[in-house]
């Protein structure tokens, strides 16, 4: 099992849409999460500075993240449903080529 911790910024006009969208997540998208080896999988929300942030975690129990995630990305309803959750979150400057949520570094863990 892999822990991972990522970021991205929240556009604070689409606050409440996205609130309400993970309220209520498509039964369709949670099924993609488990099969693509998604374990306790968390958003957090924090404003700092005067901007929202949302936080990530999640376990990954598979053998290929790279494949997972290509298969999650190539799904219909998942494709559908980021188009309702992308147009609210702001990528930042500084992620690595490819990524819309940013990685982060874990610094400590305790079991």
């Amino acid at each position: 099992m892999t822990r991972y911790g990522t970021v991205i910024g929240l556009r604070a006009e689409k606050l409440k849409q996205y609130k309400k969208l993970h309220a209520a997540v498509w039964p369709g998208v949670l099924k993609m999460i488990w099969k693509c080896n998604i374990r306790n999988y968390s958003i957090y929300l924090r404003k700092l500075g005067g901007e929202y942030y949302l936080f990530s975690y999640f376990e990954y129990v598979g053998k290929n993240f790279k494949a997972d995630m290509a298969r999650m990305a190539a799904d219909p309803e998942t494709q559908r449903w980021w188009s309702f959750c992308s147009p609210c979150q702001k990528v930042l400057k500084d992620r690595k080529k490819g990524e819309w949520w940013t990685g982060m570094e874990e610094v400590f863990h305790c079991k």
